[in-house]
Parts: C-alpha cells; structure tokens; sequence
C-alpha cells in the first residue's frame, strides 16, 4: 500500500540528528529521500561510533548504530557541492524534487548558491526547510548548535536533575529529534499549502526556539508565577504522588492523576487514613503538603516487593508501571505486538540491521521500512541513471573528476 508521501521526493543536505530523523520521517511516510554525502566521508555520524551493525559473521561492520538510528528509507549519493559541477548536478536534482531540507550553519549554503534566496525564483514550488540551532534571524542566529546546548539555554537542564544535584541534559538529544518532528509536521503542512496554491516557502526551524515551546507545562508555571520551577528529580511539579518509588525489590513510577485514584492507592497500602487526612485528600493538599506525604509513601511501598504493588495498583485502576532497562523493552510482549523493534538486510553488506520501527500507526496509508540505512553513495548511480538520465559513461566521467 502507498504510503502518504509516496511520489514526493526530498533532496536531503542534512547529517548528524536533527536533520536526518525529520527526513527518515519523510521517508517511512513514503517520500523517496535523496541523502546527498561527501564522497570519502559522508555523514559524520558514520563514524560516531563503536558500537558498529554487526555482519552475517558476527563481525563489525563499518556501519554505526548511531548512522543507522536516523537513515532508513533513503538513498545515498555522494556529490561534491563545493564543485561548480557538483553545484550543477545538485540544481538538476532539486528540479527533480519538492523538498529541500538542509541544516547547515544559517547562511553556509549561500557559498553554493543553493541558499533559499538562490533557489526560490528558479523553483518557486520548492518546500525550503532549514534546520539549526538558532533560527535564520535574531542575533544569535550565526552560532552553531549543539544539543547539550540548546537543552542549557532552552531551561530544560535547569529543570532536569535530583533537587540538590547538578543541572542536567536528558540521556537522548531531544533538542535534535524535537527539531526534527517539528520539521516533519511543517513539511507536510508546506506541502498541503504547495497541493492548494501551488507555491513553496521557506521553513525555519530553530532548536532554541523548539525547546522553548518544549517547556510547555514548566514554562507555564515561570509565566503565571514568576518563579523558577526547582529541580523536582523523578516528581511532577503539579501532581502528587507521580514519580519513582523502591519497592522491596526494584523501582516503580507510580503515576496518581487524581483525587481517586489517590483513595484506591491508600486502600491497597491499608492506609485509608492518609486518603481522609485534610492534608493530602486533594491533589492541592497533596501538593502543598508534598515533603511530608513521600516519606510517608516511600516507607509503605518500601515494605512490598514490585510485584504485589504492580498487580494490586493495575488491579485497582491506579496508574503504575515498572522502570525498564532497554532490554525489557525490546523483549516486551505489547512493544513486540506493536512492531517496535524491525531487522532490514543491508544489500550490500549482507548485515541484517535491528532498527527501531516508526510510532505512526496508520490504517489507510501505514509507514512502510523500504529501504535498510544505505552504505555511502550506494544508490549514486542509481538514482543519476533513473532521475537525470545519465549514461554509465557520464557517471564515470563525474567520479574520475571527484564531483561524485
């Protein structure tokens, strides 16, 4: 079955994470995704590694996990755009394309001339998305990004952390992967505006302003307070209890989201009492009195293996769960049930690549893995051959002058 982008193509100039996961997106929603590469070095997350795909006999290979987590349903094709021929060669396939996506530094494009005011009039119906650290204006706008960066500058280390602990990123780059479903969102509304109107546009992502709008419910609280939230560690800053608690024998979240549930968790614990106590009935009470109610909490779930608590709370209808390590996810029974964890096989290394499939479940048009994360300039050829009718020879004749 088609997916729904199926027939668009998207010339990707991005590397690293932001970039690539907004185009593998792209590329498990249908969309035929042209991953341009440095020949001889390509994406620098290539070699952000060990750990390496392993082969048909066990061995590394020279593919990294971190490549292979943000490149599936693309094509490789390496192209020196530093080259007036590669420069040329770029714009053919841009005519060939409806997306452009790019994260270079704000203006590094512009030395090719394919930055969005290079290409617009040429190709008005052109998606234009760029990714970066700081957006295309404002004064911070020439900086490199990183994101361990934009988690500092964006508040969220300021909220991440034990209370009398340091500041602290998240263990995934949410700065990288937030941009990239940002991006993906506007391209698509980009193309419903291009299927209307006919018209392209330039997008502007910018992480900065991505985890601002990331802070939601805390910044919230900074704006209708005017004070900073604290480090709260694993607790919520306006539910209580909803956090992590050792059992007798492991950690549990236990997740209580209202007045009610609270009343079922002090039944199973045989402490009505707490549920009619004025200082913890309601979940204000719960959140003024927060110091007092933990203690008193981390005692009585203390006292009981993870076990009885997970089958009494679930038996309850109180919201709890057990604290994984990835191994539990993958072997999972609901995350094996929902797909989660896909192998595909690399043609031409004969690696069969674990990857972790596509959340988006739909029933009309579901994303499909098409294509295994690709070897450097795999599909170069391939793809010169199919859009712009090369011949063998003109091929061969662009790789003997390093433009390919």
């Amino acid at each position: 079955m088609p997916g729904p982008l199926e027939g668009i193509r998207v010339f990707d100039l991005t590397r690293i994470l932001a970039g690539p996961s907004c185009t593998q997106i792209l590329g498990d929603l249908g969309a035929d995704v042209i991953k341009i590469e440095r020949a001889g070095a390509g994406d620098d997350t290539r070699y952000f590694a060990p750990p390496y795909i392993k082969g048909a006999d066990g061995e590394d290979t020279s593919e990294s996990a971190y490549f292979c987590a943000a490149n599936r349903n693309k094509r490789s094709v390496t192209l020196d755009i530093a080259k007036p021929e590669g420069q040329a060669l770029a714009k053919k396939l841009i005519g060939q394309s409806q997306v452009l996506v790019e994260n270079f530094k704000t203006g590094g494009l512009k030395k090719y001339g394919l930055s969005y005011d290079d290409l617009k009039d040429e190709f008005p119906g052109l998606i234009y998305c760029s990714i970066t650290g700081f957006g295309q204006t404002g004064p911070y706008a020439k900086r490199p990004g990183y994101d361990v960066l934009i988690q500092g500058m964006s508040g969220l280390m300021s909220l991440t952390g034990e209370p009398d602990g340091e500041p602290m990123k998240t263990a995934v780059p949410v700065g990288d992967l937030m941009a990239g479903m940002y991006a993906a969102v506007s391209i698509n509304a980009a193309l419903r505006h291009r299927e209307v109107t006919g018209e392209g546009q330039h997008i502007d992502i910018g992480m900065l302003d991505v985890m601002v709008g990331f802070s939601t419910i805390m910044g919230m609280n900074y704006l209708a307070t005017g004070n900073n939230p604290k480090r709260l560690g694993n607790a919520h800053p306006n539910i209580v209890p909803y956090q992590a608690f050792e059992t007798s024998d492991g950690a549990i979240i236990l997740a209580v989201g209202n007045d009610g549930q609270f009343e079922r968790l002090c039944k199973v614990a045989g402490r009505e009492d707490l549920a009619a106590d004025e200082k913890f009935k309601t979940n204000g009470a719960r959140l003024k009195n927060r110091e007092e109610l933990i203690p008193i909490l981390r005692e009585i779930i203390g006292a009981k293996t993870m076990d009885f608590w997970l089958k009494e709370l679930e038996a309850n209808s109180v919201s709890c769960g057990p604290i994984y390590k990835m191994d539990q996810v993958f072997s999972n029974e609901h995350v094996i049930a929902r797909d989660m964890k896909i192998e595909m096989e690399q043609p031409t290394t004969g690696a069969k690549v674990p990857l972790i499939n596509s959340p988006i479940k739909m029933s009309g048009t579901p994303t499909e893995a098409r294509l295994a994360p690709p070897t450097l300039g795999e599909h170069t050829d391939g793809v010169l051959s199919e859009l712009l009718g090369m011949s063998a020879e003109d091929i061969q004749a662009l790789r003997d002058q390093d433009v390919i």
